[in-house]
């Protein structure tokens, strides 16, 4: 029988190094991680797919380590040694059946199964996050603090193919500081939008001449650390350092709507693949699903950890799904009942017994007397 773990709907990585699981019908929360060797040097990093079916997440952790977790066996089925380079995780990614990493330091790996052959390439210091292009897997967006955004070719790694150029300087003449927090490719396009840390939000097209950024827009005034793309691709959803979360329009770079509810720094966002949600979690120790139409919250689930990385499943029909993992419990539940109730012995309460016979003599004295007084 295949594991409860796979109908989970949300993997979370903890500062704690727990891998949480959660299913959102049924409000369950269950912690993957050995408790017993648990420290906080396995806090965890960064997450990825290991596949397209969603059957395999990829953990890396603070001390180099990149675990499998099976989603069908519901267990750790592989521990990676992948250290190198310095500082923690800042992206992981699969590429032809080879593990992709990057660290602080600027070091892109790509750990060829089987063979030491591995793939290295500087993509510079102070890296903050590194990308996969879904629909182009041999393509990587790099950016940090004071490097710019970079994008990849695995195939030919010498040189980026894209390198973005600072925007011109400020009304003061002075340079404007360039510091990439995240990004993510736009389907069905080249272009590429990434959030930086003095709040704003750029898209770069790298099939124009032009280096710079073609769209520009900012929200509030604290460093943005996550963006994801809507199913549509129209929009873009970003989070704060100040627990705010805002839907910008990427057609015409305004701010659309923004979300409430938040109490901390906002570390991971990531919208559902085809459904109107958007997930997100950070310092407050919640997991929130809002809708993306209505701003409504849909789910809240407090998670007992400052979380740090997610990755929402791309299944569709929920409410569905759920009636048949219902119906599969209540079966099961109910074949173990029958076999419980089969097996158990019919208790008799000597007491009541006791009881009843007592109360049967005292009724049988009672009326022996009431006989003799009437005969007398």
């Amino acid at each position: 029988m295949a594991s409860p773990a796979r109908w989970n709907h949300v993997w979370i990585g903890a500062e704690t190094g727990i891998l949480k699981g959660v299913n959102l019908h049924k409000k369950q929360t269950i912690n993957y991680a050995e408790l017993t060797t648990l420290s906080r040097d396995q806090e965890v990093c960064a997450m990825c797919w290991g596949d397209d079916q969603e059957s395999e997440v990829l953990v890396g952790c603070l001390n180099g380590t990149v675990k499998t977790f099976s989603t069908e066996k519901g267990k750790f089925t592989e521990f990676r040694d992948c250290s190198g380079g310095e500082g923690p995780f800042q992206g992981l990614a699969m590429y032809d059946s080879s593990l992709v990493t990057c660290v602080e330091s600027g070091l892109l790996k790509v750990w060829k199964e089987g063979s030491p052959d591995n793939v290295e390439i500087n993509v510079g210091r102070d890296v903050c996050k590194m990308r996969q292009n879904p629909a182009k897997r041999e393509y990587m967006a790099t950016g940090g603090k004071e490097n710019d955004l970079k994008i990849w070719d695995l195939q030919r790694p010498e040189i980026p193919i894209f390198k973005a150029k600072n925007v011109r300087n400020d009304w003061l003449d002075l340079r404007v500081p360039v510091w990439v927090r995240d990004m993510q490719f736009i389907p069905d396009s080249d272009r590429i939008v990434t959030c930086t840390g003095y709040h704003q939000v750029r898209v770069y097209d790298p099939s124009s001449p032009q280096r710079r950024p073609v769209l520009e827009a900012t929200f509030e005034e604290y460093p943005l650390t996550a963006v994801s793309l809507t199913s549509d691709a129209n929009y873009v959803v970003v989070g704060n350092t100040h627990g705010q979360i805002a839907v910008i329009d990427l057609r015409k770079g305004k701010l659309v709507k923004c979300f409430k509810g938040f109490a901390g720094s906002i570390r991971s966002v990531q919208c559902h693949s085809s459904l109107p949600l958007v997930a997100s979690c950070g310092l407050d120790r919640f997991l929130r699903i809002h809708n993306i139409d209505d701003k409504s919250l849909q789910h809240k689930v407090y998670l007992k950890s400052r979380l740090n990385c997610l990755l929402f499943t791309s299944r569709e029909n929920w409410e569905k799904e759920d009636i048949v993992i219902s119906a599969d419990c209540a079966e099961e539940i109910k074949e173990e009942d029958d076999e419980i109730w089969d097996t158990m012995k019919t208790v008799v309460d000597k007491n009541k017994t006791k009881r009843k016979t007592e109360h049967q003599k005292t009724e049988t004295t009672i009326k022996k007397k009431l006989k003799k007084i009437k005969q007398n």
